[in-house]
């Protein structure tokens, strides 16, 4: 069975997941404090094989050479944002004091595609608007949402690249006609549930 931990990582409270099974794991959104992630790993007995990238902040890459260089691993990344890696603007760190620029990465994802990286099986879908890039990733029991869909709220829209308009619509069509039950793992913040969002989420009250 595929199992999630939470790792709060960063000034912000970037939610970084371990995503793992039979001794291995995925890594989403490695934000910053590597030795906490790797802390998580060496508790859980697991050797990551990947790294899953949501979108491209600063808040969400700031440990990800520390992880792929540790473990040599792979990255997965919308081609959308594959060039913000290695750019301090547009990942916004140049606001933040410590400007990250990354090697680009190895992968760069195909939307809408089910992917299945050594035995963790995922589907691939597209939640832009809070970044161009932004995806989220769907899998048999929950969903890693990224900076789209949080408990009672969604992501940012005032930054570069953003799009409130897409953003609404990605949720509705690729989240939103999932299972009530599937749980949601967000970027920041605590878990919920695609039916509680539904029901309750105040930016799609007036659906």
């Amino acid at each position: 069975m595929t199992q999630i931990k939470k790792v709060v990582t960063g000034m912000i409270g970037e939610n970084c997941y371990v995503i793992y099974q039979e001794g291995k794991a995925l890594i989403v959104d490695p934000g910053d404090e590597f030795v906490k992630i790797k802390n998580i790993l060496d508790e859980l007995k697991v050797a990551p094989v990947a790294i899953l990238l949501t979108h491209t902040h600063y808040d969400h890459i700031g440990a990800l050479e520390e992880v792929r260089k540790t473990y040599s691993i792979p990255v997965y990344v919308s081609d959308l944002e594959q060039a913000w890696l290695g750019n301090p603007i547009l990942n916004l760190s140049i606001h933040s004091g410590h400007p990250i620029t990354a090697e680009p990465a190895e992968t760069e994802f195909e939307l809408f595609k089910t992917y299945d990286i050594d035995g963790f099986q995922f589907k691939v879908v597209p939640t832009p608007g809070h970044s161009p890039g932004g995806v989220s990733f769907i899998f048999a029991d929950f969903v890693v949402s990224g900076d789209a869909l949080f408990k009672g709220s969604i992501g940012r829209t005032d930054l570069t690249g953003s799009d409130s308009e897409a953003l609404l619509k990605g949720i509705k069509e690729q989240l939103f006609s999932l299972t009530d039950d599937l749980r949601v793992y967000p970027g920041h913040g605590e878990e919920t549930t695609i039916g509680y969002e539904k029901r309750t989420n105040p930016f799609f009250k007036e659906d």
